[in-house]
This record gives structure tokens, sequence and C-alpha cells, in this order.
């Protein structure tokens, strides 16, 4: 057994199955833009949809606020963001958070500061659009805003903006 024991050969598969990479799905989608810019708005999308779905429930207003953010950032139409929207969070769901971190290398690798600045609010926009960030949502936008090598002065200015929605602040109010 020079090459070792390999049970893909042993089943009859004799080629390593390619892996599709977790954003084709969705920058195929955006066929009209240039391949570049589809891929920067899908991976844009995954991200957002990374908070939307820490809860394991993608409320209808955290969808909404997706697709205008999604649109807006990628001039489309409603209906290309609602579709660019669907096709993330399923590749969301579906790849989990095994390429969280790639997914936002990539963007990290493409984005000025004030962009990353920018993605920082959306996230935050798309957690309290149900008017509660929760713990976990606000929990994984400081992890993405670490992966994006933002100050921790940008995290806390840019959760300021939603102070009110805090969870963690209106259980401190309650008591």
């Amino acid at each position: 057994m020079g090459q070792g024991w390999n049970v893909l050969r042993w089943l009859g598969v004799h080629e390593e199955p390619q892996e599709r990479e977790v954003l084709d799905a969705v920058a195929a989608a955006l066929d009209r833009l240039d391949p570049a810019r589809a891929r920067y708005v899908a991976a844009f999308a995954f991200t957002l949809g990374r908070v939307a779905s820490v809860d394991l429930h993608v409320r209808d207003e955290e969808r909404q606020v997706m697709t205008r953010l999604v649109a807006r950032e990628g001039a489309l139409s409603e209906v290309e963001a609602e579709t660019v929207v669907t096709l993330a969070l399923g590749e969301h769901r579906h790849f989990g958070s095994s390429y969280n971190l790639h997914v936002t290398r990539e963007l990290d690798a493409v984005m000025t500061h004030e962009e990353r600045l920018g993605l920082l609010r959306c996230l935050f926009a798309v957690s309290a659009a149900d008017a509660s960030v929760s713990v976990r949502e606000d929990n994984e936008v400081r992890q993405i805003s670490r992966e994006l090598r933002l100050e921790h002065a940008d995290f806390v200015r840019a959760r300021a903006e939603v102070r009110e929605h805090l969870a963690v602040l209106r259980r401190a109010d309650a008591l």
C-alpha cells in the first residue's frame, strides 16, 4: 500500500471530487455584473446572512433589511437583491460556519477601511431589524469586526447606533 489506503478509491471514485466554492452560486446569479463585483456582492450578502442566521431563524424583517442593503450595495433591482439574499442564506445554511472566515477574509482583502465600517453598520442594521439585537447577534458582529481587522472603538461606535435595541442592556435595565 505505497500510496496509503483511500476510501474513495475503494468505493470506485478515482478522482477527488471538486468542491464548489461557497460564493459561486450567489455570484452566478449576478451574471450581468463584472465577476469580481458579483463575488463581492455575494460575499457581502453571505456575511449579512451570517448575522441573520446566528439564532438559526431568519426573520422577515431581517430578510427585508438584507434585501434593501444588498440592492443598494450591488446596484441591483429588488428582484435581483431578493434572489441574491435567498441564495446567500441558502449557502450559509448549507456551508454553515465552515466558510465564515474565508468569506470575511475575501471581503477584507478588497474593502477599504470606510467600506468595512459601512459593512459593520449594515450588520448591526440587520441584527436590529426586529427591534432587538440578541447577545448572539452582537457577539457575531463583534467576531466579524475582528475578522475585518477593525478596531474595538469602531465596533463600539457602530454598536452605539443600535444601543436601544441591545437585548443585553434591556435585561440590565429591567433588573
